[in-house]
């Protein structure tokens, strides 16, 4: 079985030793890289090797981890963040998926509970699946009701293509559709502005919300 392999972003340096410590005792985990704040993880990318996952702690100084998530947006590359928090404010949380976060877990939370988390990410793309389906099924962004959804042909098709099951890059996905990168883009920042979405996984959740492709039908 393959290791997974995992980045650390955390500010403190006893917290980030003890989840090292945890982690090689409950699965088959490995820590290669951490960060003691946002702005030297943001400086460090891309990573090579990436890492299959990131544990990104919420509460940091100067760069907090909603911030982090907000700059790694703007990245070509898609990240697997987990957001640890001691603060399970629903503004953060709502924050947290808007920005593309993969799932949250609170600070206190079990050996097991942190395992679930990972393994779900790795596996099936996302942690606390009900507690994303309860925030998106039936509101937008903004509180407000669903709106009616009306796609190009090549728009759904792009959508497939992002919740395939293989993860695909936006380059792959331009030469499946024989598009250059650019108007895989000029889809991706279409769907962003008509339907106030932030990331690669809110795309995901707009299909999921709206059942409008595999495996979400």
């Amino acid at each position: 079985m393959e290791q997974t392999t995992i980045c650390i972003i955390d500010d403190h340096a006893i917290v980030r030793q003890g989840l090292k410590e945890l982690l090689h005792k409950i699965g088959n985990y490995k820590v290669i890289y951490e960060f003691d704040n946002g702005d030297d993880f943001l400086q460090a990318l891309p990573l090579k090797p990436s890492p299959h996952i990131y544990i990104l702690d919420y509460s940091m100084p100067h760069m907090n981890g909603i911030e982090v998530l907000k700059s790694l947006e703007e990245k070509a590359e898609e990240y697997k963040i987990l957001l640890l928090t001691q603060h399970l404010d629903e503004q953060i949380i709502d924050a947290a998926y808007h920005h593309g976060a993969r799932g949250f877990l609170h600070k206190n939370c079990t050996a097991h509970d942190l395992k679930f988390a990972i393994d779900n990410i790795i596996k099936i793309g996302y942690n606390n699946v009900s507690e994303i389906l309860k925030r998106v099924r039936n509101y937008d962004h903004n509180g407000e009701k669903k709106r009616n959804i009306v796609l190009t042909q090549r728009e759904l098709d792009f959508l497939r293509l992002v919740c395939d099951e293989r993860e695909l890059t936006y380059e792959q996905m331009a030469e499946i559709m024989n598009l250059s990168i650019k108007s895989i883009e000029t889809y991706r920042a279409a769907l962003f502005e008509k339907y106030n979405i932030k990331s690669k996984v809110g795309l995901v959740l707009f299909s999921f919300n709206h059942q409008l492709t595999e495996p979400f039908l």
